[in-house]
């Protein structure tokens, strides 16, 4: 057991936003974990390590839960211990087999409020549908185009959720979509933190979008690095093809960063990159929040120019990285289990939109 000295340092380092072991038996975590009473965290089947993460920077158990099929395919999930009265957090990820675990999801949470738990925060690192956001006027016959992810948002709430906690939503407006709380996290301070540590050029890079809908972001980043940005304009035909792209901005004879909230088929940012060296960048990085990697996007990745391309594990990357040595991850575990810490305690929220937790 920790001494007096020990716990009122715990408490002058939780409230100094400090989050680090100080005694050699006694860890910041494990006083977190004696503090929390009366919270469950369950993970889903999509990032069981991104929820193991969590729960040890927390100090805590996972809790009890076996998703399985039937022969049909019909989810079933059996949460394996009381939920009654308790803060549960769920950890699903919109990867893999989305579908899926979107529905096992909903399963969870629904099962969860009925136990009678006092709450339920869906904690989302990828908010699945979000790219279907609004009714395209590029896509022939937008008047019967769905909003998908105001459909997910619906969902949600129906299965009882009561907040939900994500990353770099595709666009800001979901947020608006729910009429719960929602929690949209920042990777650009982890992102920073990799930038300064690995580039050892970044005084002299600028931050490119690969669309203008990425401005915003990449101006962020670049007020942050005291640096330039520069865009790309593209035009798609249809979904997942680039037909056109327009560089705006000066990148010759600099290291060109690529940042975009995620990447799919990576026909974009192969394209961007090959655009960038022509236009006279030394070397091109991409960092994306959300490496969904499908189709030819591993195989683009290793024939494309880059040095390296930088996700989060917001969704698993094992895989991707034995099929390509360029793919670096950046853990961002610790945003999250600082987020359901503060929300946990009724904390604010705030102070991770631009610093890591360390």
């Amino acid at each position: 057991m920790p001494g007096r000295a020990d716990t009122n340092r715990a408490r002058f380092l939780l409230r100094n936003k400090l989050t680090t072991k100080f005694s050699p038996n006694f860890s910041v975590g494990k006083y977190l974990g004696r503090k929390m009473p009366n919270i469950k965290v369950f993970s889903g089947s999509s990032h069981p390590d991104l929820a193991q993460k969590v729960v040890d920077r927390l100090g805590i158990e996972l809790g009890r839960v076996v998703a399985k099929k039937f022969s049909n395919l019909e989810t079933n999930v059996e949460i394996g211990e009381s939920v009654r009265g308790e803060d549960v957090y769920i950890v699903q990820s919109g990867s893999g087999e989305i579908n899926d675990n979107l529905m096992e999801l909903l399963i969870m949470i629904n099962a969860c409020k009925i136990a009678s738990a006092s709450r339920v925060t869906a904690v989302i690192p990828c908010f699945p549908y979000a790219r279907q956001d609004k009714k395209d006027k590029g896509v022939q016959h937008t008047s019967r185009a769905p909003i998908s992810a105001k459909l997910v948002a619906n969902m949600l709430s129906v299965a009882g959720a009561d907040h939900i906690i994500t990353m770099d939503l595709h666009a800001s407006q979901i947020q608006g979509f729910f009429d719960i709380p929602v929690d949209n996290l920042y990777a650009e301070p982890a992102v920073l933190k990799w930038i300064k540590e690995n580039i050892p050029e970044w005084r002299n890079c600028i931050i490119v979008s690969p669309d203008a809908g990425g401005a915003k972001r990449v101006t962020s980043i670049a007020d942050r690095l005291n640096v330039d940005f520069a865009l790309i304009h593209k035009e798609r035909k249809k979904a997942n093809e680039v037909a056109a792209m327009v560089l705006v901005g000066d990148v010759k004879d600099r290291v060109a960063i690529l940042v975009d909230d995620m990447a799919d088929t990576c026909g974009t940012i192969c394209h961007a990159a090959d655009k960038l060296l022509e236009a006279g960048a030394t070397k091109v990085y991409a960092i994306l929040t959300h490496g969904i990697f499908s189709g030819p996007a591993i195989s683009r990745i290793n024939n494309a120019c880059f040095e390296a391309v930088v996700v989060t594990n917001s969704i698993p990357q094992d895989r991707h990285m034995k099929e390509c040595s360029k793919i670096q991850v950046i853990d961002v575990s610790m945003m999250f289990a600082e987020a359901v810490r503060r929300t946990h305690n009724g904390e604010s929220v705030s102070y991770l939109f631009s610093n890591v937790p360390y």
